[in-house]
């Protein structure tokens, strides 16, 4: 399953990735449509592809691959990515095993849906599958790559990372990060994760507010058994048996959430480029009105279902209004009673209650502690007797 897990990272202040590389690998790969095109299989028509393509094609979308980097040089990509800063700093440069697996992968896959839109690739994350506890100094990978894409004009951020292991991953840097890049009015597109036949752990940023967070299905359309099963899941999209590009040449089947957020990443490219004014919010509220609703309209397990890229595309024209724009605060001035305490100041700490309250708390310890020591004495004392 092909995305990015956490070891524990939080312990820091950054997130390090675990890029699991596992692929099907057992089917060959079928020829491509054109020259210089990913493959595509089952995923094309379940989106509806080809209707959508022949509406736009991407074409002056920048799409930010926030990935492990991305062989330029491969012939589904060659002249159509732009290679960004390495906030990685791990010392690996292209060729490395560790290097450009995951995050060629997922570009090729963006560009197969959105074959004219170019990519920003911005490395983030590595291959390695086994981080060993690795704890990293100072603002987040992730955050830094989001406001890099921010800065160099990206359309939409892509980041086809995430899983949760050992703790909460929540960052306070991206969620900085996300907040300047929904200024900027960029959708930003995420993996759910793939531990829902695990411990299915929260994944960040899909978890982040204001990230669509992509699900995986499968052919017949259900979630895939390694989809995160969660709430914030947005939309779902095609993710098993994915043929996506090798950093090596050629391309494989890939397995997860991580091509179904670049899918999904490709469509939005496809409705920027046939609406250039939408904003995140209407590119949201596109892709889950137009998806194949599950019973109910939605649930934990596929959000508000497949996306439906034609749909989504053709309905791009003429999007509702955004209803989230700034409002005017009308409320009280003050939340409680006026004390006279300047509203970017917090009161005095009343410390004679906080020394009272850990004062009991300290006596009530010690009779705790003395009660286990008595105890443990007469059992002592019985046992020689």
């Amino acid at each position: 399953m092909s995305v990015r897990r956490h070891t524990g990272a939080r312990l820091g202040t950054a997130m390090t990735a675990v890029v699991l590389g596992s692929v099907l690998g057992v089917a060959a790969a079928p020829p491509a449509s054109a020259a210089g095109t990913t493959p595509t299989s089952w995923e094309a028509k379940a989106l509806g592809l080809s209707s959508a393509q022949r509406t736009a094609q991407g074409e002056g979308v920048k799409v930010a691959v926030l990935d492990s980097g991305v062989m330029t040089n491969h012939v589904a990509l060659n002249g159509k990515v732009t290679t960004g800063p390495d906030f990685l700093k791990d010392g690996l440069r292209p060729g490395d095993p560790r290097w450009g697996g995951h995050g060629t992968a997922m570009a090729s896959d963006v560009l197969k849906v959105a074959p004219k839109a170019s990519i920003l690739s911005v490395r983030v994350i590595d291959d390695k599958e086994d981080h060993g506890g690795e704890i990293r100094q100072g603002i987040s990978p992730v955050a830094q790559g989001i406001d890099y894409a921010v800065d160099h004009g990206a359309d939409v951020i892509s980041m086809s990372l995430g899983g949760e292991m050992f703790g909460d991953s929540y960052d306070e840097d991206e969620v900085d990060a996300l907040a300047r890049a929904a200024q900027k009015g960029i959708p930003v597109i995420a993996s759910a994760g793939n531990e829902g036949d695990m411990f299915n752990d929260a994944s960040y940023p899909a978890g982040y507010p204001g990230v669509i967070a992509v699900a995986a299905t499968q052919q017949n359309g259900s979630r895939a058994e390694f989809s995160t099963v969660r709430t914030y899941n947005s939309v779902a999209a095609p993710g098993v048996a994915i043929m996506s590009a090798k950093n090596t040449g050629g391309y494989e089947p890939v397995n997860g959430t991580s091509p179904a957020a670049a899918l999904t990443s490709g469509v939005v490219a496809l409705m920027l480029s046939h609406n250039d004014k939408l904003t995140p919010d209407q590119v949201r509220t596109l892709l889950t009105k137009t998806a194949h609703h599950p019973s109910g309209g939605r649930n934990a397990l596929v959000g508000y279902g497949p996306i439906d890229a034609a749909a989504a595309v053709q309905a791009a024209a003429k999007p509702p209004a955004d209803g989230t724009v700034p409002v005017k605060y009308t409320g009280k001035e003050h939340l409680a009673t006026p004390d006279g305490t300047p509203k970017t100041q917090h009161p005095p700490l009343e410390t004679d209650l906080v020394t009272i309250g850990l004062g009991a708390a300290g006596v009530g310890l010690l009779m705790v502690i003395g009660a286990v020591l008595i105890t443990r004495a007469g059992r002592r004392a019985a046992a020689r007797g």
